[in-house]
């Protein structure tokens, strides 16, 4: 791990909101993949956003709008996603992302696959070619005609539009992670959230406290305009 987790209390006060709001979004929306040190610091691919505010909070915004505006099943999007981590053997967000496939309903053998570079075979019509759109484009090929020509068979204009951004988004992912070296979480820190009841309290608190934006709803030009123009590390 090249870029140190950033404690809150060193932060800014910009960045300190960022910081709580990303902790709350994820503790409220995907609580069982670990995304805070045991000093609640963000870990993942949070701390490069941190130290390098300028790129990381827009980065931030355009995956807000990634899930705000997403249209496409879950499941289909979870195969590109996993498609792009293992084609990038980002470790972290392969993690994150196992977790996720696994709550939305793919079956086990399908992240394994998926997660290992390969192609399930029970794949529907719909996440077969996203695994292979994002296969082919992570790879830095060009998409040949007769694939995007089934992609928008099956998944419609729109559909491939939010399924390219989809894969360019989480290939920065998996860039920054694989730049920074950044590591799986380590289990005993699960184990913390398990074994220690008033820990995982104390940040349930801690996070409730955070002032939240509204992710769900579509962004805004001015969000985080403040913190993007004002952020100091």
């Amino acid at each position: 791990m090249r870029l140190q987790p950033l404690p809150p209390e060193t932060l800014s006060p910009e960045l300190r909101q960022v910081h709580d709001e990303v902790a709350a979004l994820v503790s409220r929306t995907q609580d069982r993949i670990v995304v805070l040190n045991a000093q609640n610091a963000l870990i993942g691919p949070f701390p490069a956003m941190l130290h390098f505010p300028q790129f990381g909070v827009p980065a931030l915004i355009f995956g807000r709008a990634l899930a705000a505006e997403a249209r496409l099943p879950k499941t289909v999007r979870e195969v590109a996603i996993l498609t792009v981590g293992a084609a990038f053997g980002a470790r972290y967000e392969l993690y994150a992302h196992e977790i996720t496939a696994a709550e939305i309903g793919l079956s086990r053998s399908q992240i394994a696959t998926l997660a290992a570079g390969g192609r399930p075979s029970e794949l529907s019509d719909e996440e077969a070619i996203a695994h292979e759109v994002a296969r082919v484009l992570a790879a830095g090929h060009i998409l040949p005609s007769s694939t995007y020509a089934r992609a928008l068979e099956v998944l419609g204009r729109d559909g491939v539009g939010e399924l390219v951004f989809l894969i360019g988004g989480y290939c920065l992912i998996a860039m920054l992670l694989n730049a920074f070296d950044v590591p799986v979480p380590i289990l005993a820190e699960e184990a913390i959230c398990q074994n220690n009841t008033m820990r995982c309290d104390q940040r349930k608190a801690h996070l409730s406290k955070a002032s939240r934006v509204n992710w769900e709803s579509p962004p805004t030009p001015n969000t985080f305009t403040e913190s993007r123009s004002n952020a100091k590390v």
